[in-house]
């Protein structure tokens, strides 16, 4: 099943009922795929007359008690960033799903990973974060889509599912869960579904004392600590022996893992650590390579994003390199594993030359 359309109907089966979104490639596949589902199993589907519109119209459906989705890509998802920053204020439920093209700007539609900074730095305005899920594959795509509307509700609190353009049109076997009824999903007790035999309701995100809105905020730093502490999330590969580290999410993740059987081939002891939380990052899980790897090259398909989380999570123990491709530049493991091995030579690693004799550089 094409990548979208995975994203699509595992939302539908993970209970999600409403989407509103508008136009953009390479993600148009996705809002083609819930217009035509969503009606089927009684949901609904707005395509909006913006990017604007739409996320305000997740913050109304969020508000009533909805399991709500929109998507996008990059330029898109920039549009929508006040109404993300709202969702965070409002302590609101709803996923937002960006498949990311090369930028800055209106860029082109090719695959990309420059929306690193904007996906886990929270994006729009204020002190707020979003958990940020990085699949590798279409079925960790369906796997992450159930998480996160679980994990929105769990938090009160905006989920991203970070792709891109490649992993939205390529085609791979996929099982998916049962359906999720959302009538069994548990009640919530903070929803704006009519006063009448209780007391009202507010929910808002203005708050003009600042004494009201620091507390607000403490309160949401509380919840963000929360999340750090449960939800981090990870893939170690090859690791065990490894000599060198090579940090990178998502397609990149994958890259590396065709790289990593040419240069073991040569001898090389490189692993791979994929983070799949973006925030919360799994830092204590990277610092604990730092025991006994010195050597680290992230490769990400930016100039340079994700190198930044790896360099504070290392707290200098380890020598951090980056191989970066903007603009929507995919290499091939072969380029890959180039840039590996002449890194690990470089910084005098050992070699296991009986492998090597097998291999060859």
């Amino acid at each position: 099943m094409r990548g979208s359309h995975v994203l699509g109907e595992a939302a539908v089966r993970a209970g999600c009922r409403y989407y509103f979104g508008y136009p953009i490639t390479p993600q148009n596949e996705v809002p083609e795929y819930m217009s035509a589902r969503l009606p089927e199993v009684g949901g609904v589907f707005v395509q909006a007359e913006s990017e604007l519109s739409s996320i305000n119209m997740v913050i109304g459906a969020a508000m009533a008690g909805a399991r709500v989705m929109t998507s996008s890509s990059s330029p898109g998802i920039s549009l929508k960033q006040e109404g993300i920053s709202y969702l965070a204020g409002q302590e609101l439920p709803a996923v937002i799903a960006n498949m990311i093209r090369g930028g800055p700007g209106l860029g082109n539609i090719a695959p990309a990973q420059s929306d690193y900074f904007q996906a886990t730095r929270g994006g729009g305005h204020g002190d707020y974060r979003c958990i940020v899920l990085a699949p590798a594959s279409c079925q960790e795509l369906c796997d992450l889509t159930f998480l996160a509307f679980d994990l929105a509700d769990k938090y009160r609190n905006p989920v991203m599912i970070l792709g891109d353009g490649l992993m939205g049109q390529m085609m791979e076997p996929v099982e998916f869960p049962d359906f999720v009824d959302p009538q069994s999903l548990p009640k919530k007790d903070w929803i704006l579904d009519g006063a009448k035999g209780r007391p009202s309701r507010i929910i808002l995100s203005l708050l003009l004392d600042p004494k009201a809105l620091e507390a607000h905020n403490y309160k949401l730093v509380r919840k963000y600590d929360a999340i750090t502490r449960a939800e981090q999330r990870w893939e170690e590969h090859w690791c065990e022996d490894a000599e060198m580290l090579v940090v990178a999410y998502g397609t990149a993740a994958r890259i590396v893992k065709g790289a990593l059987k040419r240069v073991r081939a040569m001898g090389l002891k490189v692993g791979l650590f994929r983070p799949i939380t973006l925030w919360p990052f799994p830092a204590a899980a990277l610092k604990r390579q730092t025991r006994r790897i010195r050597h680290i090259l992230v490769f990400e398909m930016s100039a340079g994003q994700l190198v930044e989380d790896v360099r504070l999570a290392v707290e200098g123990q380890a020598e951090v390199r980056l191989y970066g491709r903007p603009g929507g530049v995919i290499p091939t493991p072969a380029e890959v594993a180039h840039q590996i091995s002449h890194y690990y030579y470089s910084a005098h690693l050992p070699r296991d030359e009986a492998a090597a004799g097998k291999g060859g550089a």
